[in-house]
């Protein structure tokens, strides 16, 4: 497979990796637009969020994510706030076709962010 985060969360390509359970894994983005900001992505493959299905499996795996979100922040020292992104398709300007969520903090966060 030539998906980029496919290889990160099988260990093929190094990564700064700060939260890895069985389901996903959290790494530090290589251009950051924040203090903190980390990627969080399941190990699974999902073009993007629309590849979601409703599933419950796909529901566990979603929740699962979700629920860990505040784990990392706190690793992280977001004790004030983050932001949690995810872009999808085109449009929502995703450039990397594989699920993903930014995870963001460090500052505060402008509004409108595009």
């Amino acid at each position: 497979m030539s998906c980029i985060f496919c290889k990160i969360a099988q260990k093929e390509i190094p990564s700064d990796i700060v939260y890895e359970d069985e389901e996903i894994v959290c790494f530090r983005d290589l251009e950051p637009q924040a203090p903190v900001h980390v990627l969080i992505i399941p190990k699974k493959h999902y073009e993007s969020l629309d590849s979601v299905t409703e599933s419950g499996e796909d529901k566990e795996l979603l929740g699962h994510l979700m629920a860990k979100v505040h784990v990392i922040a706190a690793r992280l020292g977001l004790e004030n706030g983050y932001r949690l992104v995810n872009n999808c398709g085109e449009d929502g300007m995703q450039t990397v076709k594989h699920l993903h969520f930014h995870l963001l903090g460090g500052r505060q966060m402008g509004w409108p962010p595009g």
